[in-house]
């Protein structure tokens, strides 16, 4: 079967990048909110910028909260994408998509807030998303908010304390760094994504 891949347009998303990076996987990406579309997809990504309950007011009033709930396929959440599949968030204290379990905190201030730039990853368990990477690669990070490390970390960083970089659950996984922006690491993560089996 050949990947289907769709964009989840949830609002407040710069595409282009992740359309690019995916083109320069072979995948052509389609940018869609409508729910028939994503639905027939093969693999579903959601990105996401900005801030959490503005993304979750957007989410809900074109229905695709409950869309995404219901998706069996590979779904990857990116950044605040990532965030919104935890059941809660600190930041503008909403609820979430609840897809997994946990509450979204503010990072601490120090040694500075937010958290942007390169960081390194930890990885604790091996898995199919982060296949083919070294022990502790590189990856660009941009935010204010992560969630706890839990059983569903894979990966996690560190910046004033420990929090999830990578997750997964059942076909549900996110990154809070961008893979698009992550030069050759992101790249291997976005090909093993788009490499998973649809269910």
């Amino acid at each position: 079967m050949s990947t289907n891949l769709v964009i989840i347009a949830a609002g407040g998303a710069n595409f282009g990048s992740l359309v690019t990076a995916c083109a320069r996987l072979g995948v052509e990406a389609r940018v869609s909110d409508a729910a028939t579309t994503i639905r027939a997809a093969t693999h579903a990504i959601l990105p996401g910028v900005g801030a959490a309950a503005q993304a979750m007011r957007s989410l809900r009033a074109s229905g695709l909260d409950r869309v995404i709930r219901t998706l069996s396929q590979p779904l990857l959440g990116i950044c605040l994408g990532m965030q919104l599949l935890f059941e809660r968030s600190a930041e503008g204290e909403v609820e979430g998509l609840g897809l997994l379990p946990g509450t979204v905190a503010r990072l601490p201030a120090a040694p500075r807030w937010p958290h942007m730039g390169w960081n390194t990853l930890e990885i604790g368990r091996a898995h199919p998303l982060l296949a083919g990477l070294d022990a502790q690669p590189w990856v660009y990070f941009v935010h204010g908010y992560a969630a706890p490390t839990d059983a569903h970390t894979l990966a996690s960083s560190r910046h004033g304390s420990a929090f999830s970089a990578a997750v997964a659950r059942g076909n549900v996984m996110g990154t809070q760094f961008h893979p698009e922006k992550s030069a050759a690491v992101g790249r291997q993560i976005l090909a093993n994504f788009l490499e998973l089996p649809c269910s």
